[in-house]
């Protein structure tokens, strides 16, 4: 007898009835009949949910695909390389935007990731006790501070700051270095490129922290245990043993910030200065995507203008798609090497 079976005669004894063996598998029928269409509804409700995700996803594409037709219709693929952006004439390229985007993004991650690697490694292997939690719920704040806040305390204090202290000092120090000098050239006004890399690098920091930190406390305690054991310095243990064993957690984490940094708005339209135009100072007003659309989407009300907003918009899908791309194509990688291994 099946524990189903056993289920159903200790139900019918407790009620002091006799049920037959007939009667059993009637009830076993029945029971199995409604765990069957409960699954099966369940899984089609998944299922749609699913596909609602899809729909959802399919519908924002589709309908940036259909406003980015007029542009590309007049513009071509040239839009993407163009520099011109002049709503009056109805000129438009998208390659100002969209350098800001990734000079500002490359700098996010070339602050952000060292420091939020420093924090989650201070916090796992190196931090008292006592420490251990406030500072670990500091940094958890700070990824719930909105945007619009990084970017007043960017304009209204950090600014001001670079100007007078830090845009000297490196132009001072960097400016006559051979081809790295004409990145530190300009007048200190504490706004460009460099200051929006920055801010935004406050801003991922906590996301990279936060996961890195996570992933570090899932290495088991053995085997950092076993590496002090065997005389294993803090950043042995860090490098051998607990890098190896998250190192697809840390490319998430990196990953998570830098999908914050391309897509951020309100915080990079404060500080870059909305100049749109490429040019080689890092000092320099610069713009990007979500910034031009921040400032432009509102008053646009020319077809083309319209529509070149909207391939921006599109082209920042495809930049993002491409970075989670990439990001799958690095994790698969670090499998197969994995797998490799002797």
């Amino acid at each position: 007898m099946s524990i189903a079976e056993i289920d159903a005669s200790s139900e019918s004894a407790v009620r002091g009835k006799y049920v037959s063996r007939e009667e059993q598998l009637q009830i076993l029928a029945l029971k199995l009949a409604r765990q069957r269409w409960q699954d099966t509804a369940f899984r089609y409700v998944t299922l749609l949910f699913a596909l609602f995700v899809l729909l959802i996803l399919g519908a924002i594409i589709f309908s940036l695909v259909q406003g980015s037709i007029p542009i590309f219709e007049k513009f071509g693929l040239g839009f993407l390389t163009s520099t011109a952006w002049n709503p009056v004439t109805h000129e438009y390229g998208a390659a100002n935007a969209i350098y800001g985007t990734v000079m500002t993004s490359l700098i996010a991650l070339l602050f952000g990731i060292p420091i939020s690697f420093g924090i989650a490694v201070f916090l796992t292997e190196l931090c008292p006790a006592w420490l251990k939690r406030p500072l670990g719920t500091a940094v958890e704040l700070l990824a719930g501070i909105p945007s619009i806040i990084y970017g007043m305390w960017g304009l209204f204090v950090f600014a001001p700051l670079f100007a007078e202290y830090v845009q000297p000092a490196l132009t001072k120090y960097l400016g006559a270095v051979p081809g790295l000098g004409q990145l530190f050239q300009g007048a200190p006004v504490g706004i460009g490129v460099l200051s929006a890399g920055i801010i935004l690098a406050v801003m991922v920091i906590p996301f990279i922290a936060s996961v890195m930190r996570d992933v570090f406390e899932v290495v088991p305690p053995m085997l950092k245990e076993s590496a002090y054991g065997v005389g294993a310095t803090t950043w042995e243990v860090v490098r051998y043993i607990v890098l190896p064993y998250t190192k697809a957690g840390v490319v998430g984490g990196i990953m998570l910030g830098l999908g914050r940094a391309l897509g951020e708005t309100m915080a990079v339209t404060f500080v870059i200065g909305n100049a749109p135009k490429i040019a080689a100072s890092l000092f320099a007003p610069g713009s990007s995507i979500a910034s031009t659309l921040a400032n432009e989407f509102a008053e646009a009300s020319h077809e083309l203008h319209i529509s070149a907003l909207i391939s921006l918009g599109l082209v920042l899908f495809l930049l993002t798609f491409v970075v989670l791309a990439l990001a799958k194509l690095m994790l698969a990688q670090l499998a197969k090497k994995e797998g490799m291994k002797t």
